[in-house]
């Protein structure tokens, strides 16, 4: 039998919407405008142990609507989980946080922001499918850059 303190351990505790937040500063009289909206969505990522081998990630989304230059509307969002995550080596942990446990929230962050958008009263906003490892691996090449480019 395998020793306890030596498994590796992934689950996840808890997932919650931490913060949401819906904005129509221009309403009314922005609905009654034709022209069709832009739409800007941006996404952030961020994590913090709080605990012995429990960590918080959350993944965050705005996403702001313009008429013109008038705001139609503007919702953020963060999904946030807490996960157990023990006896893992050094160099495979921040991969599970930065990929497995966002892959793991952001359905229910996507689920949120188009609901939160037809409650609203517009068309639903549709968060694109992520692709969390490949940010991952730019990010990581794109610091391997910044650190070859302060030797030089």
């Amino acid at each position: 039998m395998a020793d306890e303190t030596s498994t590796p351990v992934f689950q996840i505790q808890r997932l919650y919407l931490k913060d949401l937040s819906l904005e129509q500063p221009n309403s009314p009289q922005i609905l009654l405008e034709q022209a069709q909206p832009q739409v800007d969505i941006n996404l952030g990522l961020g994590a913090e142990p709080i605990g012995d081998g429990m960590f918080e990630v959350a993944v965050t989304a705005t996403v702001t609507t313009k008429v013109a230059d008038k705001v139609l509307f503007l919702v953020e969002a963060k999904q946030a989980g807490i996960f157990e995550i023990r006896n893992i080596p050094d160099d495979q942990l921040q991969p599970i946080i930065a990929i497995a446990c966002p892959n793991i929230i952001y359905p229910y962050l996507r689920a949120i922001i188009s609901d939160v958008c037809t409650r609203a009263g517009f068309p639903p906003v549709v968060l694109a499918e992520m692709n969390f490892q490949a940010m991952y691996e730019a990010q990581q090449a794109q610091a391997g850059n910044g650190a070859a480019a302060a030797i030089n």
